[in-house]
């Protein structure tokens, strides 16, 4: 298997742009040696409310969900952590220690209003 053979953790990311509503986020792919910090950068700007999702899908295995938004609120799961701040308009993705395990692609899917946005990160 590829991620076993490698001494460290890539994530590739690529962004998909919809219309209307915009999000900035980390580009290219992230690279890091085995126990540093992770962050995976959205920002975003939309004239509705905004629901954030944070989704991991790992080598052959199908997407699952990893975070979702809680207003002004921090969540945890599987050791990630994210803060939806809206008056910043934020939600990004951290892991204070990352592992070879979590060599991945990454998905964060935004609602507004009645319309559902999937920016992918792989």
């Amino acid at each position: 298997m590829l991620f076993a053979s490698c001494s460290g953790l890539v994530i590739l990311l690529i962004i998909r742009r919809t219309n209307g509503d915009s999000v900035t986020q980390t580009e290219g792919p992230v690279t890091l040696p085995e126990r540093a910090a992770l962050t995976l950068n959205c920002t975003y700007q939309t004239s509705y409310s905004a629901f954030m999702f944070w989704y991991v899908q790992y080598p052959n295995k199908e997407p699952e969900l990893l975070l979702k938004s809680s207003e002004n609120q921090e969540t945890n799961s599987r050791g990630f952590q994210a803060s939806h701040v809206k008056s910043d308009s934020s939600f990004h993705l951290e892991k204070p220690s990352v592992q070879l395990s979590d060599s991945a692609v990454y998905y964060l899917r935004w609602v507004t209003g009645t319309n559902s946005k999937v920016n992918i990160f792989i």
